[in-house]
């Protein structure tokens, strides 16, 4: 049965969290923090869901209370039909938690961390099998403490895929990671999918969202401001090709956004930097000549200008004025 069928296996309705901003013993008056704004969100099961946004934007915040680890302020939250109100057990026997940092006691092995592990689920899988898929099976009498990150990280995700959940929640699981690392993440949550697993993801890694992700939502603080799969959102674009533009500093000379949006085959141009112009375009061929021939006219020094494919990152800058990297 679809997704659009079913009951969602993720579901929130004006998803609310405020800190009072209190602080100290004295508990002196501070404003108050929103980093959750009425947020509201549906995920099908079986589904990969991707949550984008700088830090700060209320990724996490919003993912702690899916996963029942943070008390909402207000509004509603599900997972399988449950609540954690009045569900909290066979929640936590259904669902699956990889949090942005996952500390484990560097003096245990591979293998005691995960029989601990193995000892909080009524049927949990078999050892051999976590170690296996996680490529650790070489690795299973080493101490954490000896392990590389990429290692580090493949043991937090059998961590939380021991009780082989119906529902995984990885919060930045690739975030430090090198490549190779990155993609034997991929390859754990592609082999967690095609058993029927669904997948909740924050991410800052635009290939790893449009990948992995069925759909992704683009928070902002705290507001979800677009949701749809990464082909629909780049698609939503003014220009399916991006032109960077970027100026010499120290230059007089300036280019306005009036001037490049009267060129050919420009649909939109933002100043994403001092000097560094983003500009859609449909014809980037003749875009990028038309913007050339501006730049001679103007007397502006140029210092470089690429075009591409328009992105995810660009669809966040589009809808927010900011880029995911930005803190």
């Amino acid at each position: 049965m679809s997704s659009q069928q079913s009951s969602p296996a993720v579901f929130c309705h004006g998803l609310r969290k405020v800190y009072d901003g209190r602080q100290g013993l004295l508990r002196r008056p501070a404003p108050s923090v929103v980093a959750v704004d009425g947020l509201d969100l549906s995920i099908g099961p079986g589904e990969c869901f991707g949550l984008l946004g700088p830090n700060g934007s209320g990724k996490t915040t919003t993912v702690e209370m899916l996963e029942g680890l943070l008390e909402p302020t207000a509004g509603q939250v599900g997972l399988l039909g449950r609540s954690w109100s009045t569900n909290e057990a066979d929640l936590r026997e259904r669902v699956g938690v990889g949090l942005q940092e996952t500390h484990l006691p560097e003096k245990l092995t591979v293998e005691e961390v995960l029989t601990l592990f193995r000892s909080f689920y009524r049927r949990p899988r078999a050892l051999d099998d976590l170690l296996s898929e996680v490529e650790l099976t070489d690795k299973r009498r080493a101490w954490v403490g000896r392990l590389s990150g990429g290692q580090r990280q493949r043991l937090a995700i059998a961590c939380a895929m021991v009780g082989e959940p119906e529902v995984l929640f990885l919060d930045e699981p690739t975030t430090g990671l090198d490549p190779q690392s990155r993609r034997q993440v991929w390859g754990l949550i592609a082999a967690y999918r095609a058993r029927g697993g669904t997948v909740v993801l924050t991410t800052h890694y635009m290939e790893e969202a449009t990948r992995l992700c069925d759909r992704v939502g683009i928070v902002e603080r705290g507001r979800m401001v677009r949701v749809g799969s990464p082909a629909e959102l780049i698609a939503q674009l003014a220009g399916d090709h991006v032109i960077e533009l970027e100026l010499e500093m120290g230059n007089d000379a300036r280019l306005t956004r009036e001037e490049l949006l009267a060129l050919p085959s420009v649909a939109e141009a933002q100043l994403s930097g001092e000097g560094l112009w983003s500009i859609s375009s449909s014809q980037p061929e003749v875009g990028a000549a038309a913007t050339l021939a501006l730049v001679e006219r103007k007397g502006v020094r140029l210092a470089r200008l690429v075009t591409r494919k328009a992105s995810l990152e660009d669809v966040f800058v589009a809808l927010t004025g900011r880029h995911l990297d930005d803190g």
